[in-house]
């Protein structure tokens, strides 16, 4: 037995024989029992700590309505376990007044209908709690040592959120100031039991100075410092089969406590943007089992899902030097909550950040992510690829929304022009081109449209590929052809029967200019080099 609890003390033999009856605050006799406490006085709580089962006769109690209902008010403050009155000497029945104070504060009243001796109540109570205590003591080392490996081995705040959990079997979660769920275990519960509405129900649990239970819901709560600061805190709600938290549970809690507090102190202190990436990659990789875990889940991070429309973007720093974008999501994050704009920032690999929007239906996108894109600019000393992807308002379909917008950091290129950020619009031949050019199918389209041009040029140092080029850039115009490569007519139409004789190709075709087209854009975006990099790009890669 871990702890005793109000009805387990109903239950022993010694207050069984006074035929205890409750008839008030049923349903907390779940309450721990700290020590049993007899008491005639009008002032108890003086000599109360809280968790004491208080046993009296009821002589003195007043017969004034106001002072029943302070005596009661005393109890339920210092949070007393509950109140046993033994009937037939001052009571032959608990007066109404009692009854009514001890259901309004939802203090536990149990009445006696025949006499027991209160010294055997407090004789064998006290001897079940002390043995409860010794075992608590062992089980506490235990847990020391399980918490002090985990500490030493540096492990990570999900596996002490997830160690708390399954020692205590209950559900466990981290949050911080801002009631944002970064960290969670719900002990084979379903997530939506654990975490929804969680913002609204942690507001309304207030953190007590010691690890204790707090709020309507009797969680057990925990604060986790930083610097002597509070960081945050470690709750642990009651499992629906098992009543709430007792003194072993709020062992472990603290212990979990701790555990992150020592974490932190060691370094570890990004948890927000490890939270925010988890829940980006789940919803990117559609992980989740079904809607409503993803808008529990989102919205236990403080991003609003109903009633907004969710853009998903990514920011891609990859033509940087790596570490050049260390930091950029704190960045980010920092100037999206300062600007009022509610969102999830979080990176998804080395050289690319992951970004959600929740705007107000009727608000413009643009500004936001202009603005965004102007800070990584700032931050990162050139401009990355900002890809937006098209606006959703159903949370399922974020990962359409995030998918397009990889799709177009994946196919801007040399040849875009650099802007703010990009939409899938903006993709056209070049852009395509470019994201399709590991292709092996699109190497071997361009070795057969073109591979015998290329060798000709490489052969005998000419360029007739920069001719084909011009021609087509013309749109079959020789006049202006001729203009742009700066050959006379005579050579231009020398040089084009030439690529023609060589190609195989018929240049008055407008099918066939479009497949060598297609070819030559595709030729670019396989050997665009350093020199074609975009302007965002160029000095960074030799650390200019």
């Amino acid at each position: 037995m871990p702890f005793l609890t109000v009805a387990d003390c109903l239950r022993l033999p010694v207050l069984a024989a006074g035929l205890p009856r409750v008839v008030a605050g049923e349903g907390r006799l779940s309450r721990p029992v700290r020590w049993v406490h007899v008491t005639e006085l009008l002032d108890p709580a003086s000599f109360l700590e809280g968790g004491e089962l208080v046993l009296t006769t009821g002589m003195p109690q007043p017969g004034d309505p106001a002072r029943l209902r302070d005596y009661v008010d005393q109890l339920a403050d210092v949070q007393a376990a509950g109140l046993v009155i033994e009937l037939g000497r001052r009571y032959q029945q608990a007066p109404a007044e009692l009854v009514t104070a001890c259901r309004e504060r939802d203090l536990p009243l149990i009445v006696l209908a025949r006499g027991v001796r209160f010294i055997e109540v407090t004789q064998t109570v006290h001897a079940l709690i002390l043995d409860a205590q010794g075992e608590l003591l062992r089980r506490s080392q235990q847990v020391h040592d399980i918490f002090t490996a985990l500490t030493l081995r540096r492990a990570r705040p999900g596996e002490l959120v997830k160690a708390a959990a399954e020692l205590t079997g209950q559900p466990v979660v981290l949050e911080n100031l801002v009631h944002h769920a970064v960290e969670y275990h719900t002990a084979g519960l379903p997530v939506g039991q654990v975490l929804d509405a969680w913002p609204r129900r942690s507001r309304a649990t207030p953190t007590p100075d010691r690890t204790g239970l707090s709020g309507p819901e009797d969680w057990m709560v925990a604060p986790v410092v930083q610097e002597g600061r509070r960081w945050g805190r470690l709750v642990m709600l009651p499992a629906p089969a098992g009543g709430p938290a007792g003194p072993e549970h709020g062992m472990i809690l603290e212990r979990a406590a701790v555990a992150l507090t020592l974490a932190r102190l060691t370094g570890q202190d990004r948890w927000d943007r490890q939270a925010h990436r988890s829940v980006l990659v789940d919803l990117m990789e559609w992980r989740v089992t079904s809607r409503t875990e993803a808008r529990i889940r989102t919205e236990a991070l403080g991003l609003p899902t109903v009633g907004h429309r969710l853009i998903g973007l990514v920011v891609d720093d990859g033509c940087l030097p790596a570490g050049a974008g260390d930091g950029l999501d704190d960045r980010l994050a920092e100037e999206l909550r300062n600007s009022g704009v509610r969102a999830l920032v979080g990176r998804l690999s080395p050289h690319r950040l992951g970004v959600l929007l929740a705007l107000a239906l009727a608000s413009a996108w643009q500004p936001v992510v202009e603005r965004l894109s102007d800070m990584a600019t700032e931050v990162l000393g050139a401009r990355p690829v900002v890809a937006v992807g098209p606006g959703e308002t159903d949370i399922g379909q974020v990962a359409r929304s995030f998918r397009e917008a990889e799709q177009v950091a994946d196919a801007i290129g040399p040849a875009t022009p650099s802007r703010p950020f990009h939409v899938p619009s903006d993709i056209g031949l070049p852009e395509l081109m470019y994201a399709l050019r590991e292709d092996v199918r699109v190497q071997k389209y361009v070795e057969r449209q073109l591979g015998r041009l290329v060798q000709h040029d490489d052969r005998h140092d000419s360029d007739l590929l920069a001719t084909l080029r011009g021609y087509l850039a013309a749109g079959g115009n020789k006049s202006i052809a001729a203009r742009q490569v700066g050959l006379s007519r005579q050579a231009l139409y020398q040089r084009l029967h030439t690529i023609e004789r060589l190609l195989g190709s018929d240049l008055e075709s407008g099918a066939q200019c479009t497949q060598l087209h297609v070819a030559i854009t595709a030729l670019d975006a396989l050997t665009g080099g350093a020199s074609a990099q975009p302007e965002r790009c160029r000095g960074r890669r030799s650390g200019a």
